[in-house]
């Protein structure tokens, strides 16, 4: 009995069929993704089960009415809000503290009145930190900070080679006594560097150690070092990277498992963070879809969701052996940079993406319709990686 289709891969399959244009059958989207048009049709009552409403009794016009008019006031209510602030956040020169903002939305003279507790939701505050403020809203706590604050400020001006040790030295002598770390935090808070300083790099973190050794480089006779992503047989070789790409909504990131042998997109995953969890649910898919991979390579860059603990339990609990390239070479994982390189040519930067979702079923969409079943290749002998991977597998079969 073959191993059923992990989750993920059927949620794209269900909204690409929800999305699809005018015209276009179910029976062309499901050959498109290689499963029969009666699964297709079970998954998609199975999504609007679970997507369906709640089992009850439909509710009275009265109280639609009545629920309506809520809603419509609560968004009155929210858009109110939005303005506010960002009349607010866009003044020059002023605190960006937004308590006394919840404080005049809430007020009765305002113009619309804003309860506290659907203000704080759409700014995403909290309330109890608001009410203590509101009680008393200088502490004891910030008069002494921004004491604090004024005497850096004052040695700073006065000696700008000073480091913050220095400038806290400084302070105590003004009589506002602070420990060097709490002159560091403001300091560092507010910007004020001694002129001798090094400048603040962007990225001060380095690549973590390897966990695998190099499996796919190869040394020549001339002692250079490169680098051969064939294999000689399915699930021999798996290629694997993450990359990322910007929406209105925030960034989208891919993790693709790619098959050295037929160029196929074995297993991905799609998510809005960049987690270990990505990578996780990515070979967890492949796995899958693939079968038996027990003694395949799987080759990556040293990135740290690679290098995480619940990616080595996962290549170890299917038996898989891992690789890794070396730091800041991109060659080392070539392949799998010119699948990325084609997605970002052929979708991500086609237009603008509205949302997540819109930019994550164009990339399904082009990996199972285009990629697979639609752009031949060169090195395929003009096939698919569907067909060259069928044909291969049908040879082998008639010879055994």
């Amino acid at each position: 009995m073959p191993k059923p289709y992990p989750q993920e891969f059927r949620d794209d399959v269900v909204r690409v069929a929800r999305n699809r244009e005018p015209g276009q059958r179910l029976k062309q989207i499901a050959a498109d993704f290689g499963i029969s048009e009666s699964c297709l049709t079970n998954w998609m009552r199975a999504a609007d089960l679970a997507d369906g409403p709640a089992p009850g009794a439909a509710a009275s016009p009265d109280g639609d009415t009545r629920e309506l008019k809520k809603r419509i006031r609560l968004l009155e209510q929210e858009n109110e809000v939005l303005r506010r602030a960002a009349a607010y956040l866009s003044q020059a020169n002023l605190p960006k503290m937004m308590y006394p903002l919840v404080r005049e939305l809430a007020a009765t003279g305002a113009p619309v009145r804003v309860p506290v507790a659907v203000t704080c939701r759409v700014l995403k505050l909290a309330r109890a930190p608001y009410y203590r403020w509101l009680a008393a809203p200088v502490t004891a706590r910030d008069l002494a900070q921004a004491h604090r604050a004024n005497a850096l400020f004052d040695a700073h001006a006065d000696d700008p080679e000073f480091g913050h040790r220095l400038l806290a030295d400084e302070a105590r002598d003004a009589g506002h006594a602070m420990a060097d770390r709490t002159a560091w935090r403001i300091c560092s808070s507010m910007g004020w560097w001694s002129a001798f300083g090094k400048k603040p790099t962007k990225n001060g973190k380095k690549p973590g150690p390897a966990v695998h050794d190099d499996l796919c480089a190869v040394t020549d006779k001339h002692g250079v070092v490169r680098h051969e992503f064939t294999a000689d047989a399915p699930n021999r070789l798996w290629l694997t990277d993450i990359t990322e790409h910007k929406t209105a909504e925030g960034k989208v990131y891919l993790c693709a498992i790619k098959d050295a042998y037929s160029g196929r997109i074995v297993g991905y995953s799609i998510d809005s963070r960049m987690k270990s969890r990505l990578a996780v649910n990515a070979l967890e898919s492949a796995v899958a879809r693939r079968g038996d991979v027990a003694g395949c390579v799987v080759h990556s860059d040293r990135g740290s969701q690679f290098r995480s603990r619940k990616f080595l339990r996962a290549l170890t609990r299917h038996d898989l052996t891992g690789s890794m390239g070396r730091v800041a070479s991109c060659g080392d994982n070539a392949a799998m940079e010119f699948f990325f390189s084609l997605l970002q040519k052929n979708v991500l930067d086609r237009h603008s993406w509205a949302t997540r979702d819109q930019l994550r079923l164009a990339i399904v969409t082009w990996i199972e319709r285009t990629y697979h079943r639609r752009r031949r290749q060169a090195r395929l002998g003009r096939l698919t990686p569907i067909e060259y991977e069928t044909i291969q597998t049908t040879q082998v079969a008639l010879a055994a």
